[in-house]
């Protein structure tokens, strides 16, 4: 992982993506890095990370508007942002 994260980078490039305001998307970041930092303090240093359970836990807060679709968008993007980045990686 070569480069540091760039924010406001970050969330134009979703929004772009998604065509999402961006306020939305980073209430939607937040909750997922609250879902991330959850896990992160209960596992140790390797997370496996279930999306479909990142999106259920963003759905259930109460300042999320958006839909199921929505939120898979913000945060498919924002894996492709991180990933094309060298930030992220897949894991086999």
């Amino acid at each position: 992982m070569s480069q540091t994260l760039n924010e406001q980078e970050l969330v134009q490039y979703i929004a772009n993506l998604t065509k999402t305001d961006e306020k939305s998307i980073r209430i939607v970041l937040k909750h997922e890095q609250a879902y991330m930092d959850k896990l992160q303090k209960n596992a140790g240093k390797d997370v496996e990370i279930d999306s479909d359970e990142v999106v259920d836990y963003v759905l259930g807060q109460s300042d999320v508007k958006l839909s199921e679709l929505k939120v898979e968008a913000i945060l498919d993007a924002e894996m492709k942002y991180l990933i094309d980045n060298g930030l992220a990686d897949y894991e086999d």
